[in-house]
């Protein structure tokens, strides 16, 4: 009989050996299976993997419901962000959203507090840049990585904080597109300064040439924080292009652990010109 290490050796040279295989192939670029459509940002949690493109301009709103399980529920709107193209490697962002109620943190951009929180009202704007790091070829990625930063406008913090995020992923051999992100920021709770680590990653599925549905996970942790919070998320969404250039878009997300809101929905559109 084959000892357990040969064993567990053989099952892995086995299942490693397509992948080695298909290594050698040269992957699709993006262009060609989505005929270089709109990609937002706000699609999923997991950013786009590129830039709006040189001389392009392309505004993004969505509206936002968060189910929070012991605080009062969240919305949000408009979650507007405007990117502009100042070449194909770099693009400038500035936004600004406002929220009323509890917690936001599972899909906006404001992160109204703790499970604790009494219902209050509180707007901030956004800036900062996202640079195009690399394009896929073979089996390295398209890749970009966006600074920002977070001014309060309105509501009871005056902390701003920022948010630093790399992307990733790729153009798969069947037309799937699989990305990945890790997101660093930092963040206050009356006082209590920390930091926050938000790993994600998503699959999206085309649907013919207009439709495109996927399903994401996604995760916040916080670092530094007197009450450690670890929150585990699923979502789902599906984006339709209206046109080369105008994109519809929905999901729905669920909390995986006790920390999270048992639900939230977005709804949102985005615009190239």
């Amino acid at each position: 009989m084959m000892k357990p290490r040969r064993l567990l050796l053989a099952i892995i040279v086995v299942a490693m050996t397509p992948l080695v295989a298909r290594s050698q192939i040269r992957l699709p670029n993006r262009a060609s299976l989505f005929d270089d459509s709109i990609e937002t940002d706000r699609d999923s949690f997991t950013p786009a993997t590129t830039t709006v493109g040189r001389n392009h301009t392309q505004m993004e709103t969505a509206t936002s419901f968060i189910d929070n399980r012991k605080a009062p529920n969240a919305y949000t709107f408009p979650e507007l962000i405007v990117r502009r193209g100042v070449n194909d490697w770099v693009e400038l962002r500035m936004g600004w959203n406002y929220a009323a109620g509890g917690p936001t943190s599972a899909v906006s951009g404001i992160d109204l507090g703790t499970e604790d929180f009494i219902a209050e009202k509180a707007s901030e704007s956004m800036y900062g840049m996202k640079l195009q790091t690399s394009r896929q070829r073979g089996w390295r990625p398209t890749s970009a990585f966006i600074f920002e930063g977070y001014t309060p406008t309105s509501g009871p913090s005056n902390f701003s904080r920022i948010v630093a995020s790399e992307t990733f992923g790729w153009v798969l051999p069947n037309g799937w597109h699989w990305s990945n992100a890790v997101r660093f920021s930092t963040d206050d709770s009356s006082g209590d300064h920390f930091n926050q680590w938000a790993p994600s990653s998503v699959l999206n599925v085309p649907l013919g040439e207009r439709w495109n549905a996927h399903v994401e996970y996604f995760g916040i942790m916080s670092h530094g924080k007197a009450a450690a919070e670890s929150q585990h998320y699923f979502s789902a969404g599906a984006h339709f292009d209206l046109t080369k250039d105008l994109e519809l878009g929905i999901r729905i997300g669920f909390g995986l652990n006790a920390q999270t809101p048992p639900f939230f929905s977005n709804a949102g559109i985005g615009f190239r010109f």
